[in-house]
């Protein structure tokens, strides 16, 4: 499943490598690239009991005339977090920042922005992901 910025197609972010072995969690990578950037994290960990990122996302699509400020949504252990504003146009720009290992000294952090429509756009993205995490095709 990828995520490509409205603004510049060569920015995205690709959930990919799902594998569930339990039903409360499943494992997936995610790769963020950018003119000069590649950076992917293995084993991100979506727990399947909670809200979660499509949760998150549904409520940015659910908010399209906007908000103040940022919002932001982060895996527990903080390896993948999401961080939303809003900009006029209806135009949601997502900050993908990916940080393996956020406890351990010299470790490193890449991050993407991708701009999409508020409305239509985040509803597709959100519905995409509950798919991609669920393990099913989406529609």
């Amino acid at each position: 499943m990828a995520v490509r910025c409205q603004d510049n197609a060569s920015v995205g972010v690709t959930f990919c490598d799902r594998s569930g072995f339990d039903a409360d969690f499943v494992h997936y990578a995610v790769e963020l690239r950018a003119p000069g950037l590649t950076a992917r994290v293995d084993e991100i960990v979506a727990w399947l009991r909670d809200s979660g990122l499509s949760t998150f996302l549904e409520g940015l699509a659910a908010d399209y005339r906007g908000w103040d400020g940022e919002r932001i949504w982060r895996t527990d252990d903080g390896d993948l977090a999401v961080t939303a504003v809003f900009r006029s146009g209806g135009y949601v720009g997502l900050t993908w920042s990916l940080r393996p290992w956020p406890q351990a000294a010299g470790g490193w952090s890449a991050s993407v922005t991708t701009w999409l429509e508020g409305g239509e756009q985040m509803s597709s993205l959100a519905a995409d992901v509950r798919c991609f995490l669920a393990g099913q095709r989406p529609s």
